[in-house]
């Protein structure tokens, strides 16, 4: 008899352990201060998983000398996608077609090749943006401008167009343009948020 009830506690512990590892585990619930301090969480919910919070981090970026917060949704070069899927540890989707979109469509991302460390897709100084929401020429669709430092060792935090322009003037740095489009919507700007 207790033979027997150690072989049905065992068929019991055996099929609750079996039962155990073929279920889902729960989706961890991460949380953390993305670039930019806006918390994150996904939190388990009932018989499927419910995402509160930003689905796709912000960045940290500057337009009109002032901070700004930024997301990456699409871009129209694949190496460029993965680059940015890979900085920021969500998906962004390749979409060719962004490169036909006409310049009336397009702002400029100015993104930092070399110089200052920073939160940057290349590591350095976070992105300089300009037509910023708030005025009648704001689209989230930006045509992509690589600035590199003649002189590394020169290199200082630039927060505007303006400061940008003036670098590359004084023969400070250069500005190339690969035709990469990315769709990069504001969601903090001075006077405004999503």
């Amino acid at each position: 008899m207790a033979r027997r009830r150690l072989g049905i506690l065992a068929v019991a512990l055996f099929t609750a352990g079996v039962i155990s590892a073929c279920s889902i585990a729960p989706t961890p619930t991460p949380t953390g201060q993305p670039m930019g301090g806006v918390p994150m969480t996904m939190q388990p919910g009932g018989m499927g998983e419910t995402v509160k919070g930003p689905i796709v981090p912000p960045v940290k970026g500057y337009a009109e000398g002032l901070e700004i917060l930024f997301i990456h949704t699409e871009a129209s070069d694949p190496q460029v996608a993965k680059l940015l899927t890979d900085m920021m540890g969500s998906p962004v989707l390749v979409v060719p077609s962004l490169s036909h979109a006409s310049s009336v469509m397009l702002a400029n991302v100015f993104v930092f090749t070399n110089g200052i460390k920073g939160g940057g897709p290349m590591g350095f100084q976070p992105d300089v943006f300009d037509r910023p929401p708030g005025g009648p020429d704001y689209t989230p669709l930006r045509a992509l401008n690589l600035v590199t430092w003649k002189d590394e060792r020169a290199a200082q935090e630039l927060n505007s167009v303006s400061e940008v322009r003036a670098a590359e003037s004084r023969g400070e740095v250069t500005i190339s343009l690969p035709g990469v489009v990315v769709n990069m919507p504001f969601v903090k700007w001075a006077g405004g948020q999503r």
